[in-house]
């Protein structure tokens, strides 16, 4: 592990101020130091910011919650009021690592997790996300775990996150600071596709910290579904997942939709002319399946990855069986 300077603030503006060239904010760690220990990452200064006061989960006056940046995994998952209110979310982040690694996790640090790609990982191999114009083995070598969705020639990775999936259904808005203020970020202009420029994961400016993630009124608590398929049961990152919410009327017609798709793409997948598909419609299977060849619209496998596709069908349309049967508090 390379050397480092070390720094504790104890407030939001001073934690921007010490950011600067080849440093990075740290909370649980729990991604960090393994990419810190594999030589992937290699930072200068390490900013630890566990003393900000954004540590609590609030009432907004919208009827939301504003959940601080520093709230844990594990916290996050047993709130009475998520799980109340946001279950899809509980029930997200409790598929997502492991009881310990919850514990320490932080609802910042899941935002900005890295790929788990086996080539970004190995510091010995080539790839785009590490080092930019060095190329992506992944199009050619292993690629049962990578993307279907929305990757480029440059590179083919997938965001590993749970708990983003269910986010990004839930239109979520995510605050941020930095040297330019603050500012506000929908949920889906915060992760970004590859494009030619897979080492940005996300929209954030330099020196710019998560300050909290702030979640709309609309939990649809009644109705809503997050399905993680994986290859074990435990502490496994999902081959296919499915944050699904469905709001319904009289004689159960849907009146709005939300679906999610995780493993499948450099971010959370989300087709918002996928979900205006089921409006007006029965909660049944012909609607379920159109819906779900809109959201799989334009997938590209790859040698060994075909089986996503019909994967990813199959879930999107069991995930949003489950959300018709309701309630998962």
């Amino acid at each position: 592990m390379t050397p480092f300077h070390y720094s504790r603030p104890a407030q939001v503006e001073e934690a921007i101020a010490l950011f600067g060239p080849d440093a990075r904010f740290i909370a649980g760690g729990t991604n960090l130091l393994d990419l810190m220990q594999e030589n992937v990452a290699r930072p200068a200064h390490l900013i630890d910011i566990n003393r900000l006061p954004l540590h609590q989960v609030e009432d907004t006056a919208e009827g939301g919650l504003r959940i601080g940046a520093l709230v844990s995994n594990a916290d996050l998952a047993w709130h009475p009021q998520i799980r109340q209110h946001y279950p899809m979310l509980s029930r997200a982040i409790l598929a997502g690592a492991s009881p310990q690694l919850r514990n320490k996790a932080s609802t910042g640090g899941n935002l900005l997790q890295r790929t788990r790609c086996y080539y970004f990982y190995d510091a010995g191999t080539p790839c785009n996300k590490r080092e930019p114009g060095s190329g992506c083995p992944a199009r050619e070598g292993l690629n049962r775990i990578h993307a279907i969705l929305g990757a480029s020639e440059a590179c083919v990775a997938v965001h590993p996150s749970d708990m983003c999936v269910a986010l990004a259904a839930l239109e979520a808005v995510v605050r941020v600071q930095g040297p330019a203020g603050e500012r506000c970020v929908p949920f889906a202009d915060f992760h970004r596709l590859p494009g030619e420029n897979p080492e940005l994961d996300n929209t954030l400016a330099p020196g710019e910290l998560i300050l909290a993630v702030e979640l709309p009124p609309a939990g649809f608590a009644a109705h809503s579904d997050y399905l993680k398929l994986r290859d074990r049961a435990s502490y496994a990152f999902a081959l296919v997942s499915v944050a699904a919410a469905l709001e319904l009327g009289e004689g159960q017609k849907i009146l709005g939709a939300r679906i999610a798709l995780g493993g499948v793409a450099h971010k959370p997948w989300r087709v918002p002319e996928a979900e205006q598909l089921l409006v007006g419609r029965a909660p049944d299977a012909e609607a379920f399946a159109e819906a779900a060849d809109r959201l799989l619209d334009g997938a590209t496998p790859l040698a060994h990855n075909g089986f996503k596709v019909e994967l990813a069908h199959r879930a999107v349309v069991r995930a949003l069986f489950n959300a018709t049967r309701g309630d998962l508090r």
